[in-house]
């Protein structure tokens, strides 16, 4: 990254309303690089924006520098109400030149593009000394651009630049191949007899576990339960947005032990993380310790060997293991997530080799999850929340659903701190005997029971009631721990049931 002191080149870039932005202009200028997707980047549009109407277009300059295409760009700038021009770095060589290390980041130029201040990610004390500066730069009286307790958090981590993202096939530095619906075949490689394939993977960074090596002929076996074409492109797994096609999803499942019957479940899986409304992309790369948790639900649990009792969270079945391991196979590998490159997670998660868990619908009380969200009891579906480790909450000497209520309560009042935005979403996860023995008798119902646990906890909660394993007495929860949306998918062009 660029350093205090030094004066990049000057540079020309088309703006998003098809004028040329020319960078240095002679003024005081804030540059400001960002993606679309990026949730950090969307937190800091306000206060710039607040900072471009405080400064007007005579005294200083704020230049956006979108890291995406014409259209996202747009769109973005839309919703955000962009008050500032924007520029579309659309080869990334203006992001090359000055080398942000994520985004948001800014840098304050002086009025020979020198860069006098440096700002990465979003944080309240920087941006308030940047407004300093470039207001006594401008000749204008400095103010605080960004107040305590506004109701977002003081910093927050971004995403890594675009151009730090390594090339791969299908990639978004590709161009027009972004929406092609056929992507490339997998690569053959032939081994010599005296090279074990097992070493070979491992060596090759598939994964640091061992893994079954995907043969043409197991990954034609596996091709062969799926109608789709090999070369289909099914979505672009991000943070890369390479291309997933069906062949290069049924290499993941290979790998992980897969039977080919997965297949479709593996498909709307990879389909329904990388649907924008999850964020995917926030997920892979930030520096907290979230990974996808899947949850499934419908006829497909008994079909494929689901199992959703004890243990439901770890090595309980061949179906939960290998459909989480070959989805988190997926996203290294296609997405191009791997730790300490692209995810810079802090301390990681478990459930980064495997996060899957199914509902035990035949014990719930309730409605299951997917009833909740729209669908039919006799539809399959799979729903992404992203998550961290689960915690555990027991309670055994409760003589009533309430007390075992207020147990969950305190411990999810330790989801939520005044230092997270947007982030304290929970996932309760309870025992069928909790709920038969001791909730629903006292007619505390779904709805009442969510109530029940929002009103005690005392934070701002976001809850989802689901049914698992029998036969243990404690309760388990999980919370969302990035910018994402529940998302459930059972019926697309091709329905898992």
């Amino acid at each position: 990254m660029r350093e205090i002191g030094e004066q990049p080149a000057p540079f020309s870039l088309p703006g998003l309303d098809g004028a040329t932005i020319h960078c240095p202009d002679g003024k005081p200028t804030l540059l400001f690089f960002f993606e679309t997707d990026c949730p950090t980047c969307r937190l800091t549009l306000p206060y710039l924006n607040r900072l471009s109407q405080y400064m007007g277009s005579e005294s200083a300059t704020i230049i956006g520098i979108s890291q995406d295409d014409d259209s996202a760009t747009g769109e973005f700038a839309t919703q955000a109400e962009i008050n500032f021009p924007i520029a579309i770095d659309r080869d990334l060589m203006v992001s090359r030149q000055f080398e942000p290390t994520a985004v948001p980041t800014l840098f304050l130029l002086d009025g020979h593009g020198k860069i006098v201040r440096t700002q990465i990610a979003f944080d309240k004390s920087e941006l308030n000394v940047i407004t300093t500066d470039i207001c006594k730069a401008a000749g204008k009286e400095p103010f605080v651009l960004a107040k305590p307790f506004d109701g977002n958090p003081d910093t927050k981590p971004g995403c890594t630049s675009r151009h730090l993202e390594p090339a791969s096939e299908g990639a978004v530095a590709a161009g027009p191949n972004l929406f092609a619906k056929q992507g490339s075949r997998a690569s053959l490689i032939e081994l010599a007899d005296d090279v074990d394939p097992i070493d070979y993977c491992l060596e090759a960074g598939y994964d640091p576990l061992p893994v079954i090596p995907p043969t043409k002929q197991r990954v034609d076996q596996m091709l062969s339960a799926v109608k789709f074409p090999p070369d289909e492109v099914i979505a672009r797994v991000p943070p890369n947005y390479a291309a997933a096609t069906v062949e290069k999803i049924a290499v993941g499942a290979v790998m992980a032990g897969c039977r080919p019957e997965m297949m479709p479940v593996l498909l709307r899986l990879v389909q329904a993380a990388c649907d924008e409304r999850f964020n995917l992309h926030g997920c892979q790369a930030t520096t907290h310790f979230a990974a996808p948790l899947i949850i499934i639900n419908g006829p497909v649990r008994h079909e494929i060997g689901f199992v959703s009792s004890g243990n439901v969270f770890s090595n309980v079945a061949r179906a939960n293991s290998s459909l989480g391991r070959a989805f988190q196979l997926i996203l290294a590998n296609i997405g191009g997530a791997r730790p300490g490159e692209i995810d810079m997670s802090t301390l990681g998660n478990p459930g980064k080799f495997s996060y899957c868990i199914a509902e035990n619908e035949e014990e719930n009380p309730w409605d299951p999850l997917h009833v909740e969200m729209g669908f039919s009891r006799d539809q399959s579906a799979v729903t992404l929340f992203s998550a961290e480790p689960p915690r555990g909450v027991s309670e055994h000497n409760a003589r009533t659903g309430r007390t075992v209520l207020k147990a969950i309560c305190r411990a999810l009042a330790t989801v939520w701190t005044y230092r997270m935005c947007a982030m304290f979403e929970a996932f309760v996860i309870l025992c069928p005997e909790t709920c038969w023995e001791d909730i629903a008798p006292r007619r505390l119902h779904q709805r009442k029971t969510r109530e029940f646990l929002f009103d005690q906890t005392g934070s701002h909660c976001e809850l989802t009631m689901t049914m698992t394993p029998k036969g243990h007495s404690s309760p388990d929860f999980t919370n969302r721990s990035s910018l994402t949306a529940s998302l459930a998918i059972a019926n697309s062009r091709d329905p898992i049931k």
